[in-house]
């Protein structure tokens, strides 16, 4: 019972912490971003797991992540209220072709992220685009003036 609890909690830890995060930053992820992400996979097998290194163990903490990660996907599935703690809301960027400064900024994004997004969606200027949105799983979606 000790090594569920143990994995309810770090499991609980890391939705936050990927939740504050942002996802932005979780969606391009760097060679440092990487090894960081190996290293925390270590650091919470270790708490969560501390010295038990049983096959049992290992079932037990598999199929509580497993259970947690089906439950939440879930909960968020049936319950709408739940859906922005749990996934997030997508975020407008861009609205009627005029930037939405205050959502870029807490989304800590610059123009040249935007536009390095657009170029990569084959649109070579912010001007040909009416609205952007951050989606929540870190893509911008771009929606191109008309005409």
């Amino acid at each position: 019972m000790d090594l569920v609890l143990r994995t309810v909690v770090v499991f609980l830890l890391i939705l936050v912490v990927t939740r504050a995060v942002g996802r932005r930053e979780l969606s391009s992820m760097e060679p440092f971003d990487l090894i960081l992400l190996v290293v925390i996979g270590d650091l919470v097998q270790q708490g969560v797991t501390q010295s038990d290194y049983s096959v049992t163990g290992t079932v037990t903490v598999i199929s509580t992540i497993a259970v947690l990660t089906v439950g939440t996907a879930y909960l968020s599935f049936r319950f709408r209220r739940l859906r922005p703690l749990l996934e997030g809301d997508p975020v407008v960027l861009i609205a009627g072709g005029d930037l939405v400064s205050r959502n870029v900024n807490r989304q800590r994004l610059t123009i040249e992220e935007i536009e390095a997004e657009a170029r990569l969606q084959s649109i070579a200027s912010l001007s040909d685009v009416d609205y952007a949105v951050l989606e929540t799983n870190g893509r911008i979606s771009f929606l191109q003036r008309s005409g």
